[in-house]
């Protein structure tokens, strides 16, 4: 139970700090750029600690699920005369108390400090800030992950060595008396040699060594291994058997229909002993930007994602693994994985630095969603200002001013509504039906 609470915490002080820091990439920028900020904020709820450091206050809220700066005049004064919101509707009640609300920050001798004067170019950098400290903090944590901890991979090292030869699309997968013998173990290749050349070809992948058996079924095939310091010569015949379609990652491939795709091709029956490699500095980027792909590719088909988390918080339906997950879901997983006996300490680290990771990367793609009140949502206001001024400009049209993102409160609200919906069904779903390790 310590070691599960353990794992619990070390994610959530990991998620304080990612949102932190994320704030502190909007507040920096902003104090730069001349706007008043009156608070800064982590979590969201009533306020356990705070402290007032020249005009702005900081603290800590009890619900660290979120943050938030308060930056004076964030939307523009309205144009022509003030409407009265009880007299003009819900919807326009909004919009004009959204504008009440930015006029209201704005004190005295402060007017210049408002954030809808400053440029665009300013704007989108303050806003951008947040996501951006997410972008960064993700690349430092893999970058800890990837170089300091390592990736394990199969090595040249046998790992382990079947018995009998099964076809992979076979449903029984234990050997049977009068089951034909693998190959590999007919040869003598023991778990632990080391593959040093199969077909005359030196072998430094176990892909390397994969690829020649494929290409020769029934066909006598050299292979040299070393087995406690000594080189050991011996003659294996691949058998022909049905073996799963594998891609350069490693990933069995599925047809249109998501069933695995199966050829026919040489098979010795031996498998890969994984070791952790260390990993140079270019496979960083490329990794997050796997990463940054396949949060973007979940968001982009979220319907159907929590359709399916639905369709198995209410039925008999397993929960996907890589489908979304709330944070519950998320600490949860650390909870499990930190009181795993099995998983040696270093790999247990390892794995909390790439889920604080997956979690900034997260962040970020969430964050830079075009919609409000997400930060997304006020850099592509600010571009569509630059875009209407800047046709203004070359048409020599009147100014037209700064959009004005309070008529989007409706909006606003509608998006709060859902994702809150959203997250509502993810923490059930977390609850009644969490997604399984293994």
């Amino acid at each position: 139970m310590l070691a599960f609470l353990l794992g619990v915490v070390i994610i959530v002080i990991g998620l304080a700090v990612s949102i932190g820091l994320h704030e502190i990439g909007h507040l920096v920028p902003a104090k730069l750029f001349g706007v008043k900020v009156t608070q800064y904020m982590i979590g969201f709820g009533p306020t356990i600690w705070s402290r007032r450091k020249g005009e702005t206050e900081y603290g800590l809220k009890a619900i660290p699920l979120g943050g938030y700066i308060s930056m004076i005049g964030m939307f523009p004064p309205a144009k022509g005369e003030r409407v009265h919101a009880d007299s003009t509707g819900f919807f326009r009640g909004l919009v004009q108390d959204a504008r009440d609300s930015s006029t209201e920050s704005i004190t005295p001798g402060d007017e210049h400090r408002a954030f809808y004067l400053l440029p665009v170019w300013k704007r989108i950098i303050v806003m951008f800030g947040g996501p951006f400290m997410n972008l960064l903090l993700a690349v430092v944590l893999f970058g800890v992950l990837l170089m300091g901890f390592g990736v394990s991979q199969a090595s040249t090292t046998v790992g382990s060595v079947s018995a009998c030869a099964l076809p992979a699309t076979s449903e029984r997968q234990t050997c049977e008396p009068g089951d034909p013998a693998a190959p590999g173990a007919a040869a003598g290749i023991e778990p632990g040699d080391r593959i040093v050349s199969v077909a005359g070809e030196p072998i430094e992948s176990w892909n390397e060594s994969t690829a020649i058996i494929r290409d020769h079924p029934a066909k006598p095939v050299a292979f040299v291994v070393e087995r406690d310091g000594e080189t050991i010569e011996l003659e294996v015949t691949p058998m022909l058997s049905e073996r799963f379609v594998i891609d350069e990652k490693g990933q069995v491939v599925t047809d249109a229909s998501g069933e695995p795709l199966a050829e026919s091709a040489g098979f010795v029956g031996i498998s890969a002993a994984a070791e952790t490699v260390q990993q140079p500095v270019t496979a960083v980027l490329p990794a997050v930007g796997e990463n940054v792909a396949g949060v973007a590719g979940i968001i982009l088909n979220l319907p159907q994602r929590i359709i399916d988390v639905a369709n198995a918080a209410f039925g008999p339906e397993e929960r996907d693994p890589n489908g979304p997950m709330s944070v519950v879901g998320v600490g949860r997983l650390a909870g499990e994985i930190a009181t795993i006996d099995e998983i040696p300490i270093a790999s247990k680290a390892a794995t909390m630095v790439g889920i604080l990771g997956s979690l900034n990367i997260a962040l970020f793609v969430f964050n830079l969603i075009p919609l409000l009140p997400l930060d997304g949502g006020h850099i592509a206001g600010a571009l569509w200002e630059g875009i209407r001024r800047g046709f203004a400009k070359l048409f020599r049209r009147p100014d037209p001013g700064p959009v004005d993102l309070a008529k989007l409160m409706p909006v606003t609200l509608a998006v709060v509504v859902v994702f809150g919906a959203m997250s509502a069904l993810l923490i059930y779903a977390d609850i009644v039906k969490p997604v399984q390790l293994f």
